[in-house]
């Protein structure tokens, strides 16, 4: 079942964009089918929340800006980026660029996205 906002947030975007956060959305959601999928900052946002809420367990986000589609990661910099995939200097958020549906089905973003799962975050000292 699709939530009504991410429902809206899908008709809101042009038909060939909607293709490629379409897929992005099924792998993520394939590949952490625990994950919960909600609304947040203006893009699909995954958590995981047997790690924490929306920001410490916070997952991978889906943006859609510009009639580009960016798979980010609040979290990303913790991330092991064989491919080389990562962009982005912020203090901890990566993000990659996926520009058809099928770059989002690639085994090195569906990796990603499977090692975000699994980030711990410290507790504060």
């Amino acid at each position: 079942m699709i939530h009504k906002s991410v429902a809206s947030f899908l008709n809101s975007v042009p038909p060939d964009v909607r293709d490629i956060v379409v897929a992005l959305r099924e792998v993520v959601r394939t590949a952490v089918p625990d994950a919960e999928e909600t609304m947040l900052w203006g893009g699909i946002s995954y958590h995981t929340p047997w790690i924490g809420g929306r920001v410490k367990g916070a997952l991978c986000q889906i943006s859609a800006k510009r009639g580009e589609v960016r798979l980010e990661f609040i979290h990303g910099i913790r991330l092991a980026d064989p491919s080389g995939l990562l962009q982005g200097g912020a203090l901890s958020k990566r993000h990659v660029l996926i520009r058809t549906a099928s770059d989002a089905k690639r085994h090195d973003i569906v990796s990603l996205i499977q090692d975000a799962s699994a980030i711990e975050l410290d507790p504060p000292v």
